[in-house]
C-alpha cells in the first residue's frame, strides 16, 4: 500500500508541474513588458549614464567647428596722431590705430581632424547607446519571465501545499479509525512537511524576482497602471 501511495503521489505532481509548463506562456503579457522596457529606460541609472555620454559627445561637434576661431590671433595698437613718426620706444611709421592678425598653421591643419573626431566620437556614443537600449531589454525581459515563472510556481507550491494539508486531514481520520497504516499516515505528514516547505522557498524566490523587476523599471509594480 505504501509503494501504491507513492507512486500515486509521485505521478499526481508529474501531472501538476508539466500542466503548469505548457501553460506558463499563457501568463505573458507583452503589452506589460513593453511598458517595463519602456520604465527600464526611462528610470535605470545605467541609461542615463549612456544619453549623458550622448548628449556630451553631441555637444563637442559644434565646439570642434568653432574652435576654428583658436587658430587666429587677431590684435591692434593704437598711436595718437601728432607723434613723430619715428620713435625709439614705439617704432611704428603709422599714427593712429593699427591691426594685426595672425594664423597658426599648425593648428590650422589639425582642426579638420579634431572636428572629424568629435563626428566620430558623437556617433559611437549613439551605437553605445543603442547598443545598451538591447542589453537592456533582454534584461528587462529576463527579469519579467523569471518573475512569471516564480509567480506560477508559487501557484503551484501552494496549491500542493493545500492538497497535501487536505489529504492529511483526510488520513489523520482514517489513522485514527484504523483504516490505515501508520506508515502510511508517516508519509503523509512527511509529504506535507515538503510541501510547506517548498512553498516557503517558492514565496522566498517569488520575492527575490519581484524585487530584481522593480529595480529595474525603477518602480514598484504596485504604482504601475
Amino acid at each position: 500500500m505504501r509503494i501504491q501511495f507513492t507512486l500515486i503521489s509521485m505521478f499526481f505532481l508529474a501531472c501538476f508541474n508539466l500542466s503548469a509548463q505548457e501553460s506558463i506562456i499563457e501568463d505573458v503579457n507583452y503589452a506589460q513588458l513593453e511598458r517595463f522596457i519602456e520604465l527600464a529606460k526611462e528610470h535605470y541609472p545605467r541609461k542615463k549614464m549612456f544619453e549623458a555620454a550622448e548628449e556630451k559627445a553631441k555637444a563637442g561637434v559644434p565646439a570642434a567647428k568653432v574652435s576654428y576661431l583658436d587658430i587666429l590671433n587677431a590684435s591692434y595698437f593704437y598711436r595718437p596722431e601728432g607723434k613723430s613718426a619715428i620713435d625709439v620706444v614705439n617704432p611704428y611709421i603709422i599714427n593712429g590705430f593699427q591691426f594685426g592678425a595672425t594664423l597658426n598653421v599648425g593648428n590650422f591643419l589639425q582642426k579638420p581632424h579634431e572636428v572629424k573626431q568629435a563626428k566620430a566620437d558623437y556617433k559611437l556614443a549613439q551605437y553605445e547607446s543603442k547598443e545598451y537600449d538591447i542589453l537592456l531589454s533582454n534584461e528587462v525581459k529576463k527579469r519579467y519571465y523569471d518573475y512569471i515563472l516564480q509567480q506560477r510556481k508559487l501557484k503551484i507550491k501552494t496549491q500542493a501545499e493545500q492538497d497535501a494539508n487536505s489529504l492529511m486531514e483526510d488520513l489523520r481520520f482514517k489513522f485514527e479509525k484504523a483504516e490505515i497504516t501508520h506508515d502510511v499516515y508517516s508519509e503523509a505528514r512527511a509529504a506535507l512537511t515538503t510541501a510547506e516547505t517548498d512553498k516557503v522557498e517558492a514565496e522566498a524566490d517569488f520575492l527575490k524576482s519581484r524585487d530584481a523587476l522593480e529595480d529595474i523599471i525603477g518602480m514598484k509594480l504596485t504604482e504601475i497602471n
